[in-house]
């Protein structure tokens, strides 16, 4: 008895925790090691006093990124593709019912994004479609609470929770006007002109976007889902196109077998995914309408397989990542844990394709950056340390002589250092007036990317359009203003080529004269903002060449086209603006630490030859404070040691547990940086990487 229960509770978890769940389960996992691990280095400088306000903050800033990444999924379909029950499969099997409204014919009406904020209890916002009429932005309402209609959830009664949901769908009718007003009338649509000539009216949906805070396990480890409506209200928000479906992590784009691939379906994919998704799935839905069973299961196969073939044909895509499921039989089999209907429905082949693909990219993009910047800055505190242990060194070998020579081999050491701290004084001077040169041209870089300076051009824009809202106006305008921001980063670029100049002379001077590791400031990369305007520039020229927004009056769309491609380059320069400040901040930030700690060791070396020059006592003192505290630097040298360990680790893509060869890696990328110095007759301390 007890082993046929256990095999049932067996079955259970497997059916109900998917490769996926447990994949996203993992990636927050590793998260919180990374930001673990970065939480010991900032007590190890503490520890160190090497902590200083800009370190500091861009270690909190690392943190703030880690602790808010998300794992954005858009879903794009037309409509009664079976989109929104694909959603409920994937995701929320585990409230028994259909969390999102799904039913045959138009269901979602307005974008739906789904997360979980723990700043914001349960609940539905749901933006009015009249604020369509302003000129704000999605991302600005976002951060107007005031402009939504809230819905609390009540998480505790899934009936309740459906019936507040579906609030997704409801929508009303307005006459030919104000549909057009609002950019919903779409003459090439029957269903609008059929209600139009029976009701005088056109249907359009209530609200204009919707976010539902809902405290789901995935969605709180990250999760993101953004179900969108059918081309027609997609098309009509030109920002959902811009930027929040480009920027999702995976895009899903649905057909259905009973469909085949429709002229709505090709216009969605050619026009928000084919070219704009960097990870892009399809799904060929309603497989189990074959399921007739008149039919074979080796002969439902094979039309299946001949299905997603011709699917790849039309798509251009490979049929690797066309995954033929149910999403409705899907659903079913998890509620009722049917273990053999799940497994013919499909979906385990999606998600495992969303676990390896989505979450193991996404893992890699992130972890790349983070543990690179990481990595760089521990090694830029073991440079300090390591100066801090030579310089250790160098005074307790002074002090030894001392002990063993008489008193004019005494004034003789304490002239050199007295001599090396002069001439280093000489350099920091040099250094100060180089550092000012800098921060002088550094001010003059960042003028470029000054938003007012942008708002400015942008405005000029909108007066250069004047009340001609026409895709040649459009493309006009945008071309030059991509033209400017391409001066601007070739003008950047130049710049930030003559800073590393003088702090590569900096850099030079140190090595030279103080025996500082050799080393150059590192180049400022612009190719990201240069990339991103030139995306936009892409994107503005396929809406401009479009047949319908060219022979069809869309000056409503267009306007709003324009606005949103406003808001994306602001945020380009902004992004640009953020990363020039962060170049600036290490281009010679590396070296300033290392002159500071350089500076303090000179002191306190001269410092404590002075004293032991003038007192036999004081020289023993002295000899045994300083083992002590070489002591206590080898071991936070070791310490470091252990913590780049860990961070390389954090690096390798298997995220619960990195393969020996990755790990062998690692080891291997710290001993080639990390040589630890050796003194003889003082005590070394044995470093393990436990």
């Amino acid at each position: 008895m007890t082993i046929q229960l256990t095999d049932k509770l067996s079955d259970h978890q497997n059916i109900v925790t998917s490769s996926l769940s447990s994949k996203i389960t993992e990636y927050s996992e590793w998260r919180k090691n990374l930001i673990a691990t970065i939480d010991q280095y900032i007590d190890w400088l503490g520890q160190a006093n090497s902590i200083d306000a800009v370190l500091e903050l861009r270690l909190y800033d690392i943190k703030e990124t880690l602790k808010k990444d998300q794992l954005v999924m858009a879903f794009l379909a037309e409509f009664s593709r079976g989109k929104t029950e694909t959603i409920n499969a994937l995701f929320f099997s585990d409230f028994n019912q259909r969390l999102l409204p799904s039913a045959p014919g138009r269901t979602t009406m307005c974008p739906t994004e789904i997360f979980w904020d723990d700043g914001e209890e349960p609940c539905i916002r749901l933006l009015p479609i009249e604020t369509r009429q302003t000129d704000d932005s999605l991302k600005y309402l976002k951060t107007t609470l005031n402009a939504w209609h809230k819905i609390r959830l009540d998480i505790t009664s899934p009936d309740a929770m459906k019936e507040t949901l579906k609030a997704l769908i409801q929508n009303r009718e307005v006459d030919l006007e104000t549909a057009k007003s609002l950019g919903f009338w779409n003459e090439n649509d029957p269903s609008m002109r059929r209600l139009l000539a029976e009701k005088g009216s056109v249907e359009i949906p209530m609200w204009r976007h919707a976010l539902i805070n809902y405290p789901h396990p995935l969605l709180k480890n990250g999760l993101v889902v953004i179900d969108t409506p059918g081309l027609n209200t997609m098309g009509a928000e030109p920002e959902l196109t811009l930027s929040i479906i480009p920027n999702a992590h995976a895009v899903l784009f649905l057909t259905a077998t009973d469909t085949g691939i429709t002229k709505s379906d090709m216009q969605i994919w050619t026009e928000y995914v084919q070219k704009r998704a960097a990870h892009k799935l399809v799904v060929l839905n309603k497989i189990d309408i074959l399921w007739d069973g008149l039919e074979s299961e080796a002969e439902v196969e094979a039309l299946i397989q001949k299905q997603i073939q011709s699917t790849a044909r039309e798509l251009g895509m490979n049929s690797s990542n066309i995954f033929a499921m149910s999403a409705q039989k899907a659903l079913v089999a998890k509620i009722r844990k049917d273990a053999a209907l799940l497994k013919r429905s499909g979906i385990s082949s999606l998600e495992d394709a969303l676990a390896n693909q989505l979450i193991e990219s996404k893992h890699e993009i992130l972890g790349r950056a983070v543990v690179t910047e990481c990595s760089n800055l521990i090694r830029s505190s073991r440079k300090v340390a390591q100066m801090r242990i030579t310089s250790m060194k160098s005074q307790l070998a002074d002090l030894k002589e001392m002990q063993s020579q008489n008193r004019d081999s005494s004034k003789e050491i304490l002239a050199n250092v007295v001599a090396e701290r002069k001439r280093y004084e000489a350099s920091v001077l040099t250094f100060n007036q180089g550092s000012e040169k800098i921060k002088r041209l550094s001010d003059k870089l960042l003028r470029h990317l000054s938003l007012g300076y942008l708002d400015t051009t942008l405005e000029q824009t909108k007066q250069d359009m004047g009340d001609s809202w026409t895709t040649v106006g459009l493309n006009k305008e945008i071309r030059s203003l991509t033209k400017l921001a391409i001066k601007l980063a070739e003008e950047i670029k130049f710049e930030g080529n003559t800073i590393k100049k003088h702090a590569d002379d900096l850099y030079h001077l140190f090595w030279s004269k103080h025996g500082f590791e050799k080393t150059e400031a590192i180049e400022l990369d612009m190719s990201s903002f240069i990339s991103n305007m030139q995306s936009l520039e892409k994107i503005t020229n396929d809406f401009c060449n479009d047949p319908v927004n060219v022979f069809t009056e869309k000056r409503f769309l267009i306007r709003k086209f324009y606005l949103g491609l406003g808001a994306q380059i602001q945020a380009n320069f902004e992004q640009a603006h953020l990363e020039c400040t962060r170049w600036l901040n290490a281009v010679i930030g590396e070296l300033k630490t290392q002159i500071s700690s350089h500076k303090r060791s000179l002191d306190e070396r001269a410092e404590s030859l002075m004293e032991s020059h003038n007192s036999a006592d004081m020289l023993i003192k002295n000899l045994e404070s300083t083992e002590k505290e070489f002591v206590t630097l080898q071991q936070q040298s070791s310490q470091l040691e252990a913590i780049l360990l860990k961070l390389m680790r954090c690096a390798t893509l298997d995220i619960t547990k990195p393969s020996p060869d990755a790990l062998d890696s690692a080891s291997l990328e710290i001993n080639n940086f990390i040589k630890p110095p050796v003194l003889s007759d003082t005590p070394q301390v044995a470093i393990s990487f436990n």
